[in-house]
């Protein structure tokens, strides 16, 4: 092997571990937030560079986090990042508990656009101070932030001197921050610049100011209940960056606070208690009479279902009053009227059936009155039906029959003439010698 290729394998094996084992150390204390930021720009390095030279690399890079050998991070331990050309954040406040126990972070830089990928590790040392936790600690509600935002050094530290200049602690920490949607918040409109709203809790070595106990007053709960602001004196001192919501302030003295103290069973040994050898039960079994079982199931039921069953038939079949019955508590009149409806409707049921039919009775014409013949029908087989009225007049038959009249006799008909030549406007004179000649 040449050297040249031992310099480039010693180069590929270093770049690997440098990749894999890039160790940091970091050493926040308990009870005080601790905050750290994944710069896009560290992480830039170990991807290959931009294919077009001259093009700044803008790489959009996301970071996962979480405990060495477990999926997820410690749950004092939250994470951030908004967009993939925006840093991370990793933040929290760790507890007591975690004292002299190293917390192994491994943070995996992905390249969105190689897909490559790069790892490194934070070692978090947490220290123990005697100075914490502070005695009193108030929580704030900052309405016109997002957590990202507070979390830079700038913005807290801002804030944490406007509080200062409110409470004039000698010693004052940010405790913890947390996100409003962590507390049930609703994710806001994208309209008007609205925030999600953040959570900041610090504390302080003296009792809190007075102006930070005006939210107490009997007037400010009145008005939080009513949903309006509270009027507090030091709101100014605050309003020119953030907007706090005093009604949703907490103040908390832990000297005042009443350890609660549970008690938790004795564990134990973890092993049982010597029962002595299994006992399983014997091979032969006493047979069993399900008889009494079934007819419990199954008789009964099917007894009462069939006697019900009687009584229904009985009450529908035997109890009708029945159709003559009926017709005979039914007036004639009645009857006949409903028979004739009947007939009618069965009649043009048929007819709508077929048309070729020969029409009913109801509509043939009338026989002649004097030799007592029935008219033919008035149409022959082949005419066309469909156009024709149900119920013809007299007009339209065309087979009239003209009833005769008796002639009428003697100055009667004389009289009869007259009027009806006087009716029709023929002059005097000829009226009377048409009638006299009639």
């Amino acid at each position: 092997m040449t050297a040249a290729a031992v310099a480039v394998w010693l180069g590929t094996v270093v770049t690997i571990l440098s990749r894999s084992h890039g160790d940091r150390n970091v050493y926040p204390s308990a009870g005080v937030l601790f905050v750290h930021v994944l710069e896009r720009e560290h992480f830039k390095g170990e991807f290959p560079p931009y294919p077009k030279s001259g093009d700044a690399s803008n790489d959009p890079i996301t970071f996962n986090t979480n405990l060495m050998g477990y999926p997820d991070r410690p749950g004092w331990l939250r994470y951030i990042q908004r967009t993939p050309y925006g840093d991370g954040v990793l933040y929290g406040s760790p507890t007591a508990e975690h004292v002299g126990r190293p917390t192994v972070i491994e943070i995996t830089a992905y390249n969105r656009r190689t897909f490559e990928t790069a790892r490194h590790n934070l070692v978090i040392n947490i220290m123990a101070t005697e100075e914490f936790p502070l005695p009193y600690q108030a929580e704030f509600y900052i309405k016109n932030m997002n957590v990202e935002e507070m979390l830079a050094s700038e913005v807290l530290g801002d804030f944490l001197g406007a509080v200062k200049n409110v409470w004039q602690p000698e010693r004052l920490n940010a405790i913890n921050i947390t996100s409003a949607l962590d507390r049930g918040g609703r994710v806001p409109l994208p309209i008007n610049n609205l925030k999600e709203g953040v959570y900041v809790m610090v504390g302080a070595d003296v009792p809190f100011s007075s102006c930070l106990r005006e939210v107490e007053s009997p007037h400010n709960q009145l008005r939080c209940s009513q949903e309006m602001d509270p009027v507090i004196s030091c709101d100014k001192k605050f309003k020119a960056q953030f907007h706090i919501d005093w009604c949703k302030i907490s103040l908390v003295d832990i000297n005042k606070v009443v350890p609660v103290y549970i008690t938790r069973p004795d564990p134990g040994t973890g092993i049982l208690p010597d029962f002595g050898e299994y006992n399983p039960p014997s091979e032969s079994l006493k047979s069993r009479d399900y008889f009494s079982d079934f007819l419990v199931t199954m008789a009964i039921p099917s007894a009462v279902a069939l006697v019900l069953f009687f009584i229904l038939g009985y009450i529908m079949c035997c109890r009708r009053e029945g159709v003559e019955k009926r017709n005979m508590q039914t007036s004639d009149i009645q009857l006949v009227h409903h028979s004739a409806i009947q007939k009618s409707t069965k009649e043009l049921r048929s007819m709508s059936k077929n048309r070729e039919i020969s029409w009913p009775l109801s509509t043939l014409p009338v026989f002649n009155p004097v030799s007592g013949e029935v008219v033919p029908p008035i149409h022959p087989d082949n005419y066309e039906t469909t156009s024709m009225p149900l119920m013809q007049t007299q007009s339209n038959l065309q087979n009239q029959i003209t009833i005769p009249q008796p002639r009428p006799s003697g100055d009667n008909y004389v009289m009869s003439t007259f009027r009806r030549l006087e009716v029709n406007g023929i002059p005097e004179e000829r009226k009377v010698a048409e009638a006299l000649n009639l």
